[in-house]
């Protein structure tokens, strides 16, 4: 059975493609609060062009709520003059800053991108909405799992030979490094299947590169290349693996990948997971929580959660610092 499983949280919404009662496509979008809320991608909306960095090519706009880069200028386009754009990426989160969004010159009246919900039921396959009376089918098909792997970077995998990935977000790329035993060339082909799997399933975009055991023989380094595009929907470009084992992938990075959301802010990733959890929590709901100091820090910082919670649960939850 394929279907796509929807929860609208607090403080996000949550998506997972499950097929065969495993998650095979993971999605979070977080809730943007305040009067002008981050646009989501395919926004269209109006924009002040503030600086041209690169002259005739790009430059830097400024909106309700931040500033994008501009690529394509328009023709004759001068600083300070007023334009409607499209937004083409979204923020991407970086150690120690954020990568700019990117707007491109549009037409037509202002729009929000669509958001989470409207994009998975356009893929057209059905949407199952979850409530937390119900049984937790995403927990079931692999959840905390999988969030556990996009926080920590550790993703084992298994077949006939089995080992683990270490996956590790960079500003430059994202890079795999396949761990394993001997024999070399079975290891590769599973660790093959397992990145690209991984891949879809956090949504990673951008540069990948992935470091596989060093193999001898053009004939195997083939059979790993083609298990990658066997598995790795396209688009996407790749280099050959080359004599050291590298390989190079390159896809469209429209937005963060989930371990470049989860990991932006961890204590927010964990408040919002212990959430979820206290909000499936069978009656009667302990009003009680013990919770590590900088996830208390957050839900201070965000009174609106802890209000939703209370909300829903009928329980005014009391957190404590521990």
């Amino acid at each position: 059975m394929t279907e796509w499983l929807h929860e609208a949280g607090i403080g996000e919404t949550r998506a997972a493609l499950v097929v065969d009662g495993a998650i095979v496509e993971a999605r979070i979008e977080l809730h943007r609060p305040g009067p002008h809320p981050t646009p989501r991608l395919g926004a269209v909306f109006p924009a002040r062009l503030v600086e041209i960095t690169v002259k005739g090519r790009e430059g830097r706009v400024s909106f309700d709520g931040g500033e994008a880069v501009l690529t394509p200028l328009p023709q004759g386009i001068t600083q300070g003059a007023t334009l409607t754009v499209e937004l083409v990426r979204e923020a991407i989160p970086e150690a120690g800053r954020t990568k700019l969004p990117r707007v491109a010159p549009a037409d037509g009246p202002p729009r929000d991108g669509p958001d989470l919900l409207a994009r998975i039921t356009a893929s057209g396959i059905p949407v199952r909405t979850l409530h937390p009376h119900e049984p937790d089918l995403l927990e079931a098909a692999g959840w905390s799992e999988l969030l556990e792997e996009a926080m920590t970077g550790d993703i084992p995998f298994h077949g006939p030979v089995g080992g683990a990935l270490r996956m590790s977000p960079t500003p430059a790329m994202t890079l795999f490094d396949v761990d394993g035993y001997p024999p070399l060339e079975p290891l590769a082909l599973a660790a093959a299947k397992a990145v690209a799997a991984a891949i879809v399933r956090m949504d990673i975009g951008g540069s990948i590169g992935i470091d596989f055991p060093t193999l001898t023989g053009k004939a195997a380094r083939a059979a790993v290349d083609a298990a990658i595009d066997a598995g790795l929907p396209q688009p996407f470009d790749r280099t050959a693996m080359n004599g050291f084992g590298f390989v190079q992938i390159i896809r469209r990075r429209p937005r963060a990948s989930l371990p470049e959301l989860l990991r932006a802010d961890p204590a927010a990733a964990q408040a919002r997971a212990l959430l979820r959890r206290i909000e499936r929590t069978p009656p009667p709901v302990p009003a009680n929580h013990r919770i590590a100091a900088r996830v208390h820090a957050t839900l201070r910082a965000h009174p609106d959660w802890t209000a939703a919670l209370a909300k829903r649960t009928g329980v005014t939850p009391i957190f404590e610092s521990v």
